[in-house]
């Protein structure tokens, strides 16, 4: 039945009734914390795994600003047994007298009063990176239990929260000489479906951190696997000597060590680090950087010590002074010819590596989870403090200027090159569909939400797939051979490649600078590609073209990874597939079957003689029917024929598909450079590291 619009209003007795039905008892008021448990993505950004190591940025904050203004130099993070985390600083201790707004004492106010702290006036922080005041209080909410313990004014204070409510009023539990402050706090399973510390990731947020206060000792411990409980008498976890992995960091040389460190796996091209401190309307400017022999830039932009991913306004201003400076010295000195014409913005970033750090008294994020700096003063105080600080570097170092301008040279001529390789493949109506490329079996459907590209290994696999897929929705581009490793390659070379400038045209956001996302012509783009050592390398090979091209689109979720069967069993009339060797083993032992020699080897077809037959039990073996049961080991999409590659990983309702996120943009920049670069003791030192992390498929 079809609706149509009325245009008769109600009758005035239906308003009437419907305003009584709504009053004052409608209206429903979240007190204390709960804004934050009902709605936590508010606060945290995420209740996945971002948002869980969020809780522990947001406590070690507090205690960072106590060591940025003074108050403090040694920070402890300890992962404790149950997920458990006990973050202790020996700053000033949050004050435990009474509150006279709140009528309750100071930290009572602190952990259960969303914008409540001492950031918000007075002289108690000059700087900080607060997220508005809301933190510590946003973890309490979202843990199961919180303990707050406070050493100050000769006193050991403690209170207890469950779910962000106190369980009773701060008690005075001794006397103590230290000072400082300890949290714990439990994460809420209710909130957070997942709770797994990443180690790697706590540590190199912390290292991090350690780098951007000079003269700060941050230690993180992980005794998750500690049997003993936490003495009730020790401040510092690691002075109790126990023994657990265990990092400790402490740099005195800053931003500049910071720099040194990235660019760890690289080349630099020139000596000098250029560094520069300074503070401008009432804005503090610190900048370090350094060139390296490398076609990425690495900016890492901090504001108060808090990581800023999106960059934000002391970016703006950076970006604007690097490349008016480079073009001004580079016209001076004669360094560049007339015919090459200005540097561009990205040409002056191809190879850098900067840090960025600008502290404000007063300072606004564009968002809560603090990723992009909005506060407008920054970028005029960037943009000032560096573009003078650099004009003096280039002219007191001609080496490492001329350096710099060289690489700088090579970047504009490349740009060129690249635009000009770039507009014969892109050409007008290239990507209408008048000139897609043949290989492309492209579906029907012209609405990107629904369209589905596969990108599969080799004709074999192209084949079954065109004639397996649903043709209204699921297109098929099949590859020839590997890609070109396009970590060190520039776009020219890169649009040389037939198979890469396939897949570029078959996308259809164009590249580069004109790159459009709203042009993607799938919504859903899927690698699929054998579950062979040779598969897996094309995997990485045509994720590093996504990560250093097409990053919007892994950014928006539209790529994939398609999971195809390891292994097919036949029992009777009855097929079974299974992704993993633990399912395949796992039904094994359900049914009660005993394998008796190995599954088939690579490359077997599903033909009678190749079949593997299977011992089965005892008590099976005494029934008068024997039913045979076959084992066969896919390695490549090519052994599939349509039917089996459509069941088991074409079909939506059936198939199991990885969405690929960013969850560290810049240890995956590390991880890229290090796998796909040109340092090959890198590379080693790397896979030698993480060798007990690898599945072997022999």
């Amino acid at each position: 039945m079809a609706l149509q619009k009325s245009s008769k209003k109600p009758e005035a007795s239906e308003a009437k009734e419907a305003t009584k039905r709504y009053s004052a008892e409608d209206i429903t008021v979240l007190e204390g914390l709960e804004p934050v448990r009902k709605r936590p993505g508010m606060y945290i950004g995420t209740t996945g795994v971002e948002g869980l190591h969020h809780l522990i940025w947001e406590v070690f904050d507090n205690s960072r600003d106590e060591a940025m203004g003074g108050f403090a130099n040694d920070i402890e993070v300890v992962l404790l047994p149950g997920n458990r985390v006990r973050v202790v600083d020996n700053g000033r201790g949050v004050p435990v007298d009474k509150h006279k707004q709140t009528g309750v004492s100071a930290l009572e106010t602190i952990m259960t009063t969303l914008h409540a702290g001492g950031k918000f006036g007075g002289e108690s922080y000059k700087v900080s990176g607060g997220l508005h005041g809301v933190g510590v209080s946003v973890v309490n909410a979202l843990s199961v239990y919180t303990k707050a313990e406070v050493h100050r004014d000769g006193g050991n204070y403690v209170q207890e929260y469950v779910r962000g409510k106190r369980k009773a009023a701060v008690k005075k539990i001794g006397s103590s000489e230290r000072t400082g402050t300890v949290i714990t706090f439990d994460p809420d399973p209710d909130i957070f479906k997942e709770i797994a510390w990443n180690w790697e990731k706590i540590v190199n947020h912390l290292r991090q951190q350690a780098y951007l206060v000079k003269g700060l000792r941050i230690s993180v411990l992980d005794a998750r696997n500690q049997k003993s409980e936490v003495p009730g008498d020790v401040f510092y976890l690691h002075e109790a000597g126990w023994d657990v992995p265990s990092m400790t960091f402490y740099f005195e040389g800053g931003l500049v060590s910071l720099v040194e460190f990235t660019n760890r796996y690289l080349k630099p091209i020139h000596k000098h680090v250029f560094y520069t401190e300074k503070e401008v309307d009432g804005v503090t400017v610190e900048i370090a950087l350094q060139y390296a022999d490398d076609i990425s830039s690495r900016i890492l932009a901090f504001a108060n010590n808090t990581y800023n991913a999106e960059g934000g306004m002391h970016v703006t201003g950076f970006k604007t002074a690097l490349t008016r400076t480079l073009n001004t010295y580079a016209k001076n000195s004669s360094l560049v010819k007339e015919s090459d014409g200005a540097f561009a913005g990205d040409d002056a970033l191809e190879g850098l590596s900067a840090v960025i750090s600008v502290k404000l008294r007063e300072i606004q994020f564009e968002g809560q989870t603090k990723a992009k700096l909005g506060s407008v003063e920054a970028r005029g105080a960037t943009e000032s403090v560096f573009g003078e600080a650099f004009t003096t570097f280039l002219e007191e170092n001609p080496d490492d200027a001329k350096a710099i301008i060289g690489k700088v040279v090579l970047a504009l001529r490349a740009r060129k090159a690249a635009k000009a390789a770039k507009d014969s493949v892109l050409r007008k109506g290239a990507l209408e569909g008048a000139t897609l490329p043949g290989k492309l079996a492209d579906c029907q459907t012209r609405r990107a939400e629904e369209a589905e590209l596969f990108i599969v290994e080799g004709d074999s696999a192209g084949g079954s797939s065109k004639q397996g897929r649903d043709r209204r929705t699921q297109a098929v581009l099949p590859l020839r051979g590997k890609i070109l490793n396009v970590e060190r390659a520039r776009l020219d070379k890169m649009l040389a490649s037939q198979e890469v400038k396939n897949l570029v045209v078959a996308l259809g956001t164009a590249i580069g600078e004109v790159f459009d996302i709203g042009k993607l012509r799938y919504h859903k783009v899927i690698i699929a590609t054998d579950a062979d050592v040779d598969g897996a390398h094309i995997r990485t090979l045509l994720l590093t073209l996504f990560y250093r091209y097409f990053k919007p689109i892994v950014e928006g979720g539209f790529l994939y990874i398609a999971q195809p069967p390891l292994y097919k069993i036949k029992r009777g009339k009855e097929i079974f597939y299974f992704y993993t060797e633990d399912e395949k083993t796992a039904w094994l032992k359900r049914e009660k079957i005993e394998l008796n020699e190995e599954p088939v080897p690579d490359n077997s077809e599903e033909t009678d003689e190749n079949e593997v037959e299977v011992g089965e039990t005892e008590e099976q073996s005494n029934k008068k029917k024997t039913t045979k049961v076959s084992v066969q080991r896919y390695k490549g999409l090519g052994e599939m024929n349509a039917d089996e590659l459509w069941e088991t990983t074409m079909d939506p309702a059936h198939r199991v598909l990885k969405q690929v996120h960013i969850e560290d943009a810049q240890e995956a920049d590390r991880v890229f450079d290090t796998l796909m670069g040109t340092d090959v003791p890198a590379r080693k030192s790397f896979i030698q590291s993480n060798a007990k992390n690898a599945t072997i498929d022999v």
